[in-house]
């Protein structure tokens, strides 16, 4: 690099006074913060005795201490309580009521948190804790900070649960009837409010009847709209304390002219609380009063503040259920269309808005639009009950298209998440909203795509059958798009960096051999999660990937895509050059071993998965060696006897040759874990018989979807003659029958597949010079894990369907030297304690 010639230098006055000011700013930058810094001063007496117990140094520093450290001691209340209770409310809590006469905002926040923490601590009786904070909680709760007497309020409101009914009345009662005349302050008169409320539920009718409702009725009429806006919303608490015929008689006439009042807040509040205590009323009381008020509000709506329609839109389908069959034809249709008109607010209007609007309040406006339109997608189920699903094409269609299709996002977000209530509603309508769902699967937003498959598995059975769980035709043939959809998604959610949605819809993808054929998995999914597996950096999403891969292996219906499938795992993974798909291998054969029956991984992965004992990579002999309890509860005594034998020479070699010494601390106390280890017999065992049941059925229907691959290679050389349609089809009925009885078996074990570290080990170590003999790792249980509970093998050996395992690779993983470097390859270069934590994702 040559220096820029002198001319072109820029020494001109303007330019030289740029320099000096950036030079300036280097300097400000760089130069050193000393601000924070303690005088020996300030240090000396922000210092204290270390002699001082915890009650003596908290007492001398809300005494002499600054502002900072008193807030310190009283957030420690708590602890001090636990530990010294009787001695921290003599000589603590004292010194705590001084300092809060005069304390700051950040000391009285502090001091409500802990009193409130204390009371849930149950660290001293209820009588106790009255006598000692009542008075001080009582003191500060009309303290000029709102913030602050709110936390007051909390903790007085949490002590009301606990306190008896006589402190109740002569200590918060009886106080507030002078506490909520209009002669005392706005915020006085607030707190009142929720105090009633609260009390409400402590006293029996009567006592409410003459002395909480008149206090109620007060405070509905005051002056000030915050005030009875406060109060209205109390209205709810009190109508569940004083029963159904005062609510009617006091409660009801109140919310009607609460309706009414000129402040809009005070009018939301009287609506919002008339619908939830609709199930309250009674039929007369819905159709005489309330629904006249409902549709006045509903027509004065689109006139008065958005905030109103925001309510009105959240609480529609708490009114379609509550105001069900009392609404007359013509109404019925009018509520209906105001419904469709809330739900395309804001998109018909020219231009979007008034001209004569600043752009601040075209902004918020069209917040609040969407946030209609966002609680009418909420509410769309409900809407669907109010119509009724069979009238759903006339009446709803288009709006729920509009829906699907709304130009933002949190809109489609909330009705991705009601898409499978309203799959459930449509029932055997439920081809209507085929469109939708590809539309929602190709939204260019992953919070939209998140929301839609957290039911996918469930949404994609409903359209597979029509919603008619007898039906036998798949009806996703007619829908086209769906593959290409599903894996666009895939791959939208690969490329972006919220793994956490790639991993959830790779598990949901395992729902698809329930609902495409094996062959469209085969060439369309299988291959990707091949490719997920051998190259996505995010662990849990190769977790995920190899999961779904050992299902879809679980379903496929062909043997020579069964035996490619198991060659390239066994080949690629498990003797790769890359310890990370080593790594791979070994998840992969867990997932074997919870998916399938024993007697099949026994046949393809046994072998494969021991072989890496001989591992070059530390943390692939220790990933096997917490395998291995696993690995053995695969065996059945005596007919898998050779190996047994296998494993017990492998574990045999670890323990002699192992030169690393976290190794083999694992594999010591993983040799105690196999020796305790009890294990299946041939014939079926009594404590063992639930899970032997079940792997036989896994076995079972192993062999049946061989079976029906046979049976459809002789119905296809047949020319469709009716004998072998019902042998295929009573064939077709048992593996639905297995399948049937296997989930239920599954829902009463709980079962929970695992996906984190197996080490629940003893903690002991293997003797110096202990070597396991063959029948110490005979010995019969098998290890009791909670994802293993169901993978006991039937009595019988190997299946003769499963073909031989001379038909697939050897499980060698190469004549080359363990040792040798380039036999590890890729990942395998890096040391041999790689951690073995998951790679940095994004969290």
């Amino acid at each position: 690099m040559h220096p820029p010639p002198p001319a072109a230098m820029d020494f001109s006055q303007n330019s030289l006074f740029g320099y000096m000011e950036d030079l300036q700013e280097l300097t400000i930058i760089e130069r050193p913060v000393r601000r924070s810094l303690k005088t020996p001063e300030e240090i000396e007496k922000l210092t204290v005795d270390e002699d001082l117990s915890d009650i003596e140094r908290a007492v001398y520093l809300l005494s002499a201490g600054q502002d900072i450290q008193g807030t310190s001691v009283i957030a420690n209340l708590p602890f001090l309580m636990r530990q010294n209770p009787a001695e921290t409310l003599r000589r603590v809590l004292p010194k705590v009521r001084e300092v809060l006469h005069v304390a700051g905002v950040e000391m009285q926040l502090a001091a409500a948190v802990s009193f409130l923490t204390i009371l849930q601590e149950e660290s001293v009786s209820v009588h106790a804790y009255a006598h000692s904070f009542l008075q001080v909680i009582l003191l500060h709760l009309e303290h000029r900070d709102t913030g602050v007497s709110n936390a007051w309020l909390e903790t007085l409101l949490s002590m009301i649960e606990v306190l008896p009914k006589e402190t109740l009345r002569h200590e918060i009662l009886n106080p507030l009837v002078s506490k909520a005349q209009l002669s005392q302050t706005v915020q006085s008169r607030l707190v009142s409010c929720k105090i009633l409320g609260k009390l409400t539920n402590k006293f029996d009718a009567h006592t409410i009847k003459r002395e909480i409702l008149p206090l109620v009725k007060s405070l509905c009429q005051d002056v000030e709209y915050e005030v009875r806006s406060c109060m209205c919303r109390q209205l709810e608490n009190i109508a569940q304390g004083i029963g159904t015929e005062l609510t009617k008689s006091v409660v009801l006439p109140e919310l009607i002219e609460l309706s009414r009042d000129e402040g809009s807040s005070v009018r939301l509040a009287a609506f919002e609380t008339l619908v939830n205590l609709l199930d309250v009323f009674d039929t007369d009381d819905r159709s005489q009063t309330i629904l006249p008020l409902v549709k006045s509000f509903c027509e004065k709506s689109f006139k008065a503040d958005e905030s109103i329609l925001i309510s009105l839109s959240f609480h529609l389908g708490k009114l379609c259920h509550g105001l069900y069959g009392i609404f007359t034809p013509d109404q019925h249709l009018r509520f209906l269309e105001f419904y469709k008109k809330l739900c395309t607010l804001g998109l018909q209007q020219e231009n979007g808005h008034n001209e004569n609007q600043i752009p601040s309040q075209v902004l918020e406006q069209e917040k609040k639009y969407v946030t209609v339109r966002k609680n009418c997608a909420y509410n769309f189920p409900a809407m669907i009950v109010f119509v009724d699903p069979k009238n759903f094409h006339m009446e709803l269609y288009s709006t729920f298209f509009c829906l699907c299709h709304d130009p933002e996002v949190p809109v489609r977000y909330t009705i991705a998440i009601c898409f499978y209530e309203v799959s459930k509603l449509l029932n055997s309508g439920v081809y209507l909203i085929h469109k939708e769902l590809i539309t929602l699967l190709q939204d260019e937003s992953l919070e939209v795509l998140d929301a839609l498959i957290d039911h996918l598995p469930e949404i994609l059975e409903l359209m597979s059958t029509g919603g008619e769980s007898s039906v036998q035709e798949n009806k996703l043939s007619s829908l086209p798009d769906l593959i290409p959809a599903l894996t666009a998604a895939e791959q939208r959610a690969a490329a972006s960096l919220k793994w956490r949605t790639h991993e959830k819809l790779l598990q949901k993808y395992a729902c698809l051999p329930h609902v495409i054929s094996s062959d469209q998995i085969y060439y369309r999914f299988l291959q990707r999660m091949f490719t997920i597996m051998m190259t996505n950096n995010v662990l849990p999403v190769q977790k995920a990937a190899s999961r779904t891969l050992c299902i879809f292996l679980r379903y496929n219906r062909k043997q020579e895509q069964r035996q490619e499938v198991i060659q390239k795992l066994i080949e690629q993974l498990g003797q790769g050059k890359s310890y990370w798909n080593r790594l791979r291998f070994l998840d992969t054969c867990e997932f074997i071993i919870e998916i399938f029956s024993k007697s099949f991984f026994c046949k393809y992965f046994f072998l494969p998965a021991i072989e890496l004992t001989h591992d070059p990579v530390a943390n692939v002999r220790m990933k096997l060696c917490y395998l291995l309890p696993k690995v053995k509860s695969t065996l059945k005594i005596p007919a898998d006897k050779h190996l047994l034998q296998q494993l017990e020479m492998c574990v045999r070699k670890l323990l002699c040759q192992e030169k690393d010494k976290d190794v083999l601390a694992i594999v010591k106390r993983t040799v105690l874990e196999l020796d305790r280890m009890e294990m299946s017999m041939d014939a079926f065992q009594k404590k063992f018989y639930e899970k032997d049941l079940l792997d036989q059925e896994k076995e079972r229907e192993e062999l049946l979807l061989l079976e029906m691959e046979q049976l459809e290679k002789e119905k296809q050389q047949s020319d469709g003659r009716p004998v072998s349609d019902k042998i295929f089809e009573k064939k077709r009925k048992e593996i639905k029958k297995s399948k049937l009885i296997r989930s239920q078996s599954f829902n009463n074990h709980a079962f929970q597949a695992k996906y984190g570290n197996l080490d629940k080990c003893a903690s002991k170590s293997s003797p110096a010079g202990y070597t396991p003999s063959a029948s110490g790792l005979a010995k019969t249980p098998v290890l009791s894990l909670a994802d293993d509970s169901f993978r006991t093998r039937s009595a019988g050996s190997v299946p003769t369907s499963f073909p031989p395992a001379a038909a697939l690779p050897s499980a060698s993983r190469g004549t080359g030297s363990p040792a040798d470097p380039k036999s590890s390859g890729g990942k395998d270069a890096q040391p041999r304690k790689a951690s073995l934590k998951s790679r940095k994702s994004n969290p």
